[in-house]
Protein backbone atom coordinates (compact mmCIF):
# COMPACT_ATOMS: atom_id res chain seq x y z
CA UNK A 1 0.00 0.00 0.00
CA UNK A 2 1.25 3.27 -0.87
CA UNK A 3 1.20 5.69 1.30
CA UNK A 4 0.37 9.53 0.52
CA UNK A 5 3.92 10.73 1.00
CA UNK A 6 5.13 8.07 -1.90
CA UNK A 7 1.90 9.20 -3.90
CA UNK A 8 3.02 13.36 -3.85
CA UNK A 9 6.29 12.17 -4.80
CA UNK A 10 5.03 10.06 -7.77
CA UNK A 11 3.07 12.30 -8.80
CA UNK A 12 3.98 14.50 -11.53
CA UNK A 13 4.73 18.01 -10.93
CA UNK A 14 3.10 20.63 -13.56
CA UNK A 15 6.24 22.87 -13.83
CA UNK A 16 8.45 20.46 -14.25
CA UNK A 17 5.92 19.05 -17.11
CA UNK A 18 5.73 22.47 -18.63
CA UNK A 19 9.77 23.19 -18.25
CA UNK A 20 10.33 19.64 -20.48
CA UNK A 21 8.03 20.71 -23.41
CA UNK A 22 9.18 24.10 -23.86
CA UNK A 23 12.86 22.36 -23.73
CA UNK A 24 11.72 19.77 -26.43
CA UNK A 25 10.10 22.64 -28.11
CA UNK A 26 13.14 24.80 -28.82
CA UNK A 27 15.20 21.57 -29.39
CA UNK A 28 13.11 20.68 -32.27
CA UNK A 29 13.28 24.55 -33.53
CA UNK A 30 17.23 24.30 -33.62
CA UNK A 31 17.34 27.47 -32.16
CA UNK A 32 20.16 29.18 -30.81
CA UNK A 33 19.99 32.39 -28.79
CA UNK A 34 24.25 32.71 -28.35
CA UNK A 35 24.53 31.54 -31.92
CA UNK A 36 28.21 34.01 -33.07
CA UNK A 37 26.53 36.66 -36.00
CA UNK A 38 27.92 35.86 -39.52
CA UNK A 39 28.65 39.55 -39.74
CA UNK A 40 31.19 40.42 -36.80
CA UNK A 41 34.41 41.11 -36.80
CA UNK A 42 36.47 38.53 -35.06
CA UNK A 43 38.69 40.30 -32.05
CA UNK A 44 42.35 40.62 -33.28
CA UNK A 45 45.08 38.69 -31.87
CA UNK A 46 47.87 39.67 -30.01
CA UNK A 47 50.32 38.33 -32.83
CA UNK A 48 47.79 39.69 -35.87
CA UNK A 49 48.42 43.55 -33.75
CA UNK A 50 51.81 43.21 -33.28
CA UNK A 51 52.02 41.88 -36.84
CA UNK A 52 50.21 45.13 -37.78
CA UNK A 53 51.89 47.59 -36.22
CA UNK A 54 55.39 46.27 -37.67
CA UNK A 55 53.93 46.46 -41.17
CA UNK A 56 53.12 50.48 -40.52
CA UNK A 57 56.63 51.21 -39.17
CA UNK A 58 57.75 49.47 -41.69
CA UNK A 59 56.10 51.66 -44.52
CA UNK A 60 56.73 54.61 -42.43
CA UNK A 61 60.45 54.08 -42.37
CA UNK A 62 60.65 52.96 -45.95
CA UNK A 63 61.59 56.26 -48.31
CA UNK A 64 59.49 56.84 -50.51
CA UNK A 65 60.11 56.94 -54.62
CA UNK A 66 60.41 59.51 -57.04
CA UNK A 67 56.94 58.58 -58.53
CA UNK A 68 54.77 58.07 -54.84
CA UNK A 69 56.48 61.66 -54.63
CA UNK A 70 55.14 63.02 -57.61
CA UNK A 71 51.70 61.46 -57.32
CA UNK A 72 51.15 62.90 -53.98
CA UNK A 73 52.79 66.52 -55.18
CA UNK A 74 49.99 66.18 -57.80
CA UNK A 75 47.43 65.13 -55.42
CA UNK A 76 48.20 67.97 -53.44
CA UNK A 77 47.93 70.87 -56.57
CA UNK A 78 44.54 69.64 -57.85
CA UNK A 79 43.26 69.64 -54.25
CA UNK A 80 44.77 73.16 -53.91
CA UNK A 81 44.04 74.30 -57.73
CA UNK A 82 40.17 72.60 -57.08
CA UNK A 83 39.04 75.06 -53.80
CA UNK A 84 38.03 78.64 -55.49
CA UNK A 85 39.96 81.44 -54.18
CA UNK A 86 37.34 83.96 -54.91
CA UNK A 87 34.06 82.11 -54.01
CA UNK A 88 31.52 85.00 -53.13
CA UNK A 89 28.33 82.81 -53.69
CA UNK A 90 27.51 82.55 -49.50
CA UNK A 91 28.50 86.01 -47.64
CA UNK A 92 31.05 86.96 -50.16
CA UNK A 93 30.92 90.25 -48.26
CA UNK A 94 31.74 89.06 -45.21
CA UNK A 95 34.75 90.26 -43.08
CA UNK A 96 35.30 86.41 -42.01
CA UNK A 97 35.10 85.45 -45.64
CA UNK A 98 37.86 87.89 -46.52
CA UNK A 99 40.19 86.93 -43.87
CA UNK A 100 39.86 83.59 -44.58
CA UNK A 101 40.93 83.87 -48.50
CA UNK A 102 43.83 85.67 -49.51
CA UNK A 103 42.92 86.58 -52.72
CA UNK A 104 39.23 87.76 -52.23
CA UNK A 105 40.77 89.96 -49.48
CA UNK A 106 43.44 91.57 -52.44
CA UNK A 107 40.83 91.68 -54.96
CA UNK A 108 38.54 93.60 -52.36
CA UNK A 109 41.32 95.98 -51.59
CA UNK A 110 41.52 96.70 -54.98
CA UNK A 111 37.70 97.51 -55.37
CA UNK A 112 36.19 93.81 -56.53
CA UNK A 113 32.88 93.48 -54.78
CA UNK A 114 32.15 89.98 -56.61
CA UNK A 115 30.93 88.34 -59.91
CA UNK A 116 32.63 88.53 -62.84
CA UNK A 117 35.42 90.37 -64.50
CA UNK A 118 35.13 92.53 -67.34
CA UNK A 119 32.86 95.17 -68.73
CA UNK A 120 29.54 94.64 -69.14
CA UNK A 121 27.50 95.60 -71.76
CA UNK A 122 23.78 96.75 -70.90
CA UNK A 123 22.46 97.56 -74.30
CA UNK A 124 22.71 93.38 -75.25
CA UNK A 125 25.22 94.19 -78.16
CA UNK A 126 27.99 92.06 -76.84
CA UNK A 127 27.96 88.71 -75.58
CA UNK A 128 28.50 88.08 -71.39
CA UNK A 129 31.72 86.61 -71.88
CA UNK A 130 33.26 87.86 -68.73
CA UNK A 131 35.78 86.24 -66.61
CA UNK A 132 34.09 83.81 -63.88
CA UNK A 133 36.80 82.30 -62.61
CA UNK A 134 40.52 82.99 -62.30
CA UNK A 135 42.60 81.41 -65.29
CA UNK A 136 43.77 77.78 -64.27
CA UNK A 137 47.01 76.86 -63.80
CA UNK A 138 48.33 74.32 -66.72
CA UNK A 139 50.98 72.61 -65.37
CA UNK A 140 53.98 71.80 -68.48
CA UNK A 141 55.31 68.30 -68.00
CA UNK A 142 57.35 67.96 -71.27
CA UNK A 143 60.42 69.22 -72.22
CA UNK A 144 59.28 71.34 -75.29
CA UNK A 145 59.98 75.33 -75.23
CA UNK A 146 56.87 77.15 -74.80
CA UNK A 147 54.24 76.94 -78.18
CA UNK A 148 56.07 74.01 -79.71
CA UNK A 149 53.06 72.44 -78.68
CA UNK A 150 50.39 74.57 -80.41
CA UNK A 151 53.11 74.70 -83.70
CA UNK A 152 52.75 70.87 -83.82
CA UNK A 153 49.07 70.82 -83.45
CA UNK A 154 48.59 73.74 -85.98
CA UNK A 155 51.24 71.56 -88.51
CA UNK A 156 49.04 68.47 -88.10
CA UNK A 157 45.70 70.00 -88.70
CA UNK A 158 47.36 71.82 -91.59
CA UNK A 159 48.14 68.34 -92.91
CA UNK A 160 45.18 66.92 -92.40
CA UNK A 161 43.14 69.41 -93.98
CA UNK A 162 45.32 68.90 -97.23
CA UNK A 163 45.03 65.15 -96.91
CA UNK A 164 41.20 65.67 -96.97
CA UNK A 165 41.67 68.29 -99.64
CA UNK A 166 43.50 65.68 -101.57
CA UNK A 167 41.07 62.60 -101.08
CA UNK A 168 38.08 64.94 -102.37
CA UNK A 169 39.90 65.62 -105.52
CA UNK A 170 40.78 62.22 -106.10
CA UNK A 171 37.32 60.57 -105.45
CA UNK A 172 36.33 61.24 -109.30
CA UNK A 173 32.77 61.05 -110.37
CA UNK A 174 31.86 57.81 -112.22
CA UNK A 175 30.25 60.01 -115.28
CA UNK A 176 33.52 62.47 -114.81
CA UNK A 177 35.63 59.65 -115.41
CA UNK A 178 33.68 58.60 -118.49
CA UNK A 179 33.15 61.77 -119.98
CA UNK A 180 36.99 62.03 -119.96
CA UNK A 181 37.42 58.79 -120.90
CA UNK A 182 34.90 59.49 -123.96
CA UNK A 183 36.46 62.92 -124.74
CA UNK A 184 39.88 61.05 -125.15
CA UNK A 185 38.97 58.54 -127.06
CA UNK A 186 37.23 61.11 -129.63
CA UNK A 187 40.05 63.48 -129.89
CA UNK A 188 42.77 60.81 -130.55
CA UNK A 189 40.06 59.64 -133.47
CA UNK A 190 40.11 62.66 -134.80
CA UNK A 191 43.81 62.94 -134.95
CA UNK A 192 43.75 59.97 -136.98
CA UNK A 193 41.21 61.68 -138.88
CA UNK A 194 43.23 64.71 -139.84
CA UNK A 195 46.40 62.69 -140.52
CA UNK A 196 44.68 60.73 -142.95
CA UNK A 197 43.02 63.20 -144.52
CA UNK A 198 46.75 65.28 -144.71
CA UNK A 199 48.27 62.02 -146.51
CA UNK A 200 45.65 61.96 -149.59
CA UNK A 201 45.50 65.71 -149.98
CA UNK A 202 49.03 65.29 -150.24
CA UNK A 203 48.88 62.04 -152.87
CA UNK A 204 46.25 63.90 -154.86
CA UNK A 205 48.07 66.95 -155.41
CA UNK A 206 51.72 65.31 -156.12
CA UNK A 207 49.52 63.06 -158.24
CA UNK A 208 48.13 66.31 -160.18
CA UNK A 209 51.41 67.92 -160.02
CA UNK A 210 53.89 64.98 -161.78
CA UNK A 211 50.57 64.20 -164.66
CA UNK A 212 49.48 61.26 -162.54
CA UNK A 213 52.81 59.61 -162.00
CA UNK A 214 52.59 59.55 -158.77
CA UNK A 215 56.34 61.41 -158.00
CA UNK A 216 55.93 64.42 -155.85
CA UNK A 217 58.29 67.17 -155.71
CA UNK A 218 60.23 66.58 -152.40
CA UNK A 219 62.38 69.94 -152.70
CA UNK A 220 59.86 72.46 -153.21
CA UNK A 221 59.35 75.17 -150.45
CA UNK A 222 57.34 74.82 -147.25
CA UNK A 223 55.39 77.94 -147.95
CA UNK A 224 54.06 76.44 -151.29
CA UNK A 225 52.54 73.63 -149.78
CA UNK A 226 49.16 74.07 -148.94
CA UNK A 227 48.64 74.69 -145.37
CA UNK A 228 45.66 72.30 -144.66
CA UNK A 229 49.13 69.19 -144.82
CA UNK A 230 52.04 71.62 -144.17
CA UNK A 231 52.84 70.76 -140.86
CA UNK A 232 52.75 66.70 -142.15
CA UNK A 233 55.22 67.72 -144.58
CA UNK A 234 57.43 69.75 -142.54
CA UNK A 235 57.57 66.66 -139.55
CA UNK A 236 58.48 64.23 -142.64
CA UNK A 237 61.26 66.50 -143.64
CA UNK A 238 62.55 66.87 -139.83
CA UNK A 239 62.46 63.53 -138.98
CA UNK A 240 64.44 62.42 -142.15
CA UNK A 241 66.91 64.96 -141.60
CA UNK A 242 67.46 63.79 -138.29
CA UNK A 243 67.76 59.89 -139.40
CA UNK A 244 70.51 61.18 -141.92
CA UNK A 245 72.34 63.06 -139.73
CA UNK A 246 72.55 60.14 -137.31
CA UNK A 247 73.39 57.72 -140.15
CA UNK A 248 76.50 60.20 -141.09
CA UNK A 249 77.48 60.28 -137.64
CA UNK A 250 77.67 55.95 -137.51
CA UNK A 251 79.57 56.08 -140.41
CA UNK A 252 82.02 58.65 -139.66
CA UNK A 253 83.07 57.22 -136.47
CA UNK A 254 83.19 54.07 -137.89
CA UNK A 255 85.49 55.33 -140.86
CA UNK A 256 87.88 56.53 -137.69
CA UNK A 257 88.53 53.05 -136.80
CA UNK A 258 91.86 51.46 -137.48
CA UNK A 259 92.17 49.10 -140.43
CA UNK A 260 94.28 46.59 -141.71
CA UNK A 261 95.68 48.43 -145.16
CA UNK A 262 97.69 45.49 -147.62
CA UNK A 263 98.18 47.96 -150.13
CA UNK A 264 96.56 45.47 -152.66
CA UNK A 265 93.11 46.92 -152.33
CA UNK A 266 92.11 49.46 -155.07
CA UNK A 267 89.76 52.40 -154.27
CA UNK A 268 86.66 51.03 -154.54
CA UNK A 269 88.02 47.86 -152.61
CA UNK A 270 88.59 50.39 -149.66
CA UNK A 271 85.77 52.72 -150.01
CA UNK A 272 83.67 48.97 -149.71
CA UNK A 273 85.34 47.41 -147.20
CA UNK A 274 85.23 51.22 -145.60
CA UNK A 275 89.06 51.63 -144.95
CA UNK A 276 88.27 55.06 -147.02
CA UNK A 277 85.90 57.11 -146.20
CA UNK A 278 82.95 57.92 -148.22
CA UNK A 279 81.58 61.78 -149.76
CA UNK A 280 79.16 62.97 -146.86
CA UNK A 281 75.84 62.58 -148.08
CA UNK A 282 74.03 65.30 -149.58
CA UNK A 283 70.26 65.64 -149.38
CA UNK A 284 68.08 68.93 -149.98
CA UNK A 285 65.50 69.79 -147.71
CA UNK A 286 63.64 72.83 -147.61
CA UNK A 287 65.11 76.52 -146.95
CA UNK A 288 62.50 77.35 -144.87
CA UNK A 289 62.12 74.43 -142.71
CA UNK A 290 63.49 76.01 -139.63
CA UNK A 291 61.86 79.30 -140.29
CA UNK A 292 58.64 80.85 -138.61
CA UNK A 293 55.72 79.67 -140.01
CA UNK A 294 52.72 81.97 -138.42
CA UNK A 295 50.30 80.66 -140.70
CA UNK A 296 50.87 77.04 -139.79
CA UNK A 297 51.09 77.96 -136.51
CA UNK A 298 47.05 79.82 -136.79
CA UNK A 299 46.13 76.27 -138.50
CA UNK A 300 47.47 74.10 -136.09
CA UNK A 301 46.03 75.85 -132.67
CA UNK A 302 42.38 75.19 -134.58
CA UNK A 303 40.14 72.42 -132.93
CA UNK A 304 40.51 69.03 -134.26
CA UNK A 305 37.03 68.90 -135.35
CA UNK A 306 37.59 72.49 -138.02
CA UNK A 307 40.83 71.19 -139.31
CA UNK A 308 39.44 68.47 -140.19
CA UNK A 309 36.55 70.36 -142.20
CA UNK A 310 38.92 72.62 -143.82
CA UNK A 311 40.58 69.34 -144.98
CA UNK A 312 37.92 67.81 -146.60
CA UNK A 313 36.36 71.24 -147.70
CA UNK A 314 39.76 71.42 -149.58
CA UNK A 315 39.52 67.71 -151.08
CA UNK A 316 36.03 68.62 -152.43
CA UNK A 317 36.85 72.26 -153.80
CA UNK A 318 40.32 70.98 -155.68
CA UNK A 319 39.46 67.35 -156.27
CA UNK A 320 35.92 66.60 -156.05
CA UNK A 321 36.77 64.13 -153.58
CA UNK A 322 35.00 63.22 -150.71
CA UNK A 323 36.77 61.71 -147.88
CA UNK A 324 34.07 60.04 -146.30
CA UNK A 325 32.20 58.43 -149.02
CA UNK A 326 36.42 57.41 -150.24
CA UNK A 327 35.28 58.66 -153.83
CA UNK A 328 36.31 61.23 -156.39
CA UNK A 329 33.13 62.41 -158.25
CA UNK A 330 33.52 63.07 -161.86
CA UNK A 331 31.79 67.04 -161.62
CA UNK A 332 31.51 69.84 -159.21
CA UNK A 333 28.35 69.23 -158.26
CA UNK A 334 28.80 65.47 -156.39
CA UNK A 335 25.99 64.29 -156.82
CA UNK A 336 25.04 61.11 -154.65
CA UNK A 337 27.10 62.92 -151.79
CA UNK A 338 24.81 63.06 -148.76
CA UNK A 339 27.04 65.87 -147.05
CA UNK A 340 29.86 67.67 -145.63
CA UNK A 341 30.04 65.72 -142.22
CA UNK A 342 30.22 62.42 -140.77
CA UNK A 343 27.50 62.19 -139.57
CA UNK A 344 25.61 62.97 -142.83
CA UNK A 345 27.03 59.29 -144.05
CA UNK A 346 25.49 57.40 -140.93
Amino acid sequence: MTSPHMMRFLAPNPTTKMADSDSEEDYMKMTFTDAPSSTSIPAETSLQRRLRLRREAEQRSRPKSKAELAEEETARREAALSKPLLDTTTSSNSASQKSKSKGLAMMAKMGFTGGALGRKYEDGKGGDDRVTEPIRVVVKDGREGIGLESERKRKLREAAEAAGEAAKKARVDEEGYRERVRREREEARLERQVNAAQKVAERMDDEEAVGGEGKGVSSRPLRSVPVVYRALVKGREEAERERRMRHDLEQASLSRLPVYDGGDEDEDDKRALGKEPAHSTKYVTADDLDDEDPELDDFNALPLEERLGKIVQYLRDKHRYCFWCKFAYPDAEMDGCPGLTEEDHD
